[in-house]
C-alpha cells in the first residue's frame, strides 16, 4: 500500500543517494580523477545514478543502491590514500546532509508535512551513513583494509566482498531482519540525539 511515509521514503531516497554518490565524484576530481565528472556523475540529479535493479529492489524489498561512481585510480596521485577519502567523503555527506536536515527540522517541526518528512530524511541518511562504513566490500567502509592489507590482499578480499555482503542480507533477511533493524535502531537513536 502507497502511504504518505512511502512518498517521504522515496524523496529522500533521491535525494540521499544524489548527494552520497556526487561527494565520491566531487572528491575524486579534487584528487585528479575527472573519470565520473566526464560521466555527467557530479551532479546531485538524481537520474544520473539511478540503477535501474536497485530501484527496482528499492520499491519491492525496500532495499536498494545506487550505480557506482566509476574511480580510475591510475589518475590519482597517492591511490591507497585518496581512494580512502573518495570513498569516505560519502558516508560524510550523509552526515552532513543529516545534521542540515536536523537543522530544517528544529524549526519546522510543527509544520504539517516538513516535519516528518525531515525525520525521514534525517534516519535516511544515518542508515546510509552507517551502512556504508561497513568494512565489507564494495562498500565504502572497506575501503579501509586498502590501507592496512597489500594490493594482492585487497584484490582477494574486493572479489570475494559482494558474497559477503549477500551473505550478510540474506543472513540478516532469515534472521528477522535483524542487520537492518539494528541499523535503524542506532539511527533512531542519533535521529534523537540531533533533533
Amino acid at each position: 500500500m502507497f502511504t504518505v511515509e512511502t512518498l517521504f521514503f522515496l524523496i529522500s531516497f533521491l535525494l540521499v543517494i544524489s548527494a552520497h554518490e556526487a561527494a565520491h565524484a566531487y572528491v575524486a576530481f579534487k584528487f585528479g580523477d575527472p573519470t565520473a565528472k566526464l560521466e555527467g556523475r557530479m551532479t546531485l540529479n538524481p537520474l544520473a545514478h539511478l540503477d535501474i535493479f536497485g530501484t527496482l529492489a528499492l520499491i519491492l524489498i525496500h532495499i536498494g543502491w545506487a550505480k557506482p561512481v566509476p574511480i580510475n585510480p591510475n589518475n590519482l596521485r597517492h591511490p591507497s590514500r585518496d581512494n580512502f577519502l573518495i570513498a569516505i567523503s560519502g558516508p560524510a555527506a550523509n552526515l552532513l546532509m543529516a545534521l542540515a536536515g536536523a537543522l530544517v527540522y528544529l524549526g519546522a517541526k510543527s509544520v504539517p508535512v516538513l516535519g516528518p518528512f525531515f525525520l525521514v530524511f534525517i534516519e535516511l541518511n544515518i542508515v546510509l551513513m552507517i551502512f556504508n562504513l561497513l568494512p565489507i566490500p564494495p562498500l565504502d567502509g572497506s575501503k579501509i583494509w586498502h590501507l592496512v592489507l597489500s594490493n594482492e590482499s585487497y584484490y582477494t578480499l574486493e572479489q570475494l566482498g559482494p558474497y559477503i555482503l549477500l551473505a550478510v542480507i540474506v543472513f540478516s533477511f532469515s534472521s528477522g531482519n535483524i542487520l537492518f533493524n539494528y541499523l535503524f535502531q542506532a539511527a533512531d537513536v542519533i535521529t534523537r540525539l540531533i533533533t
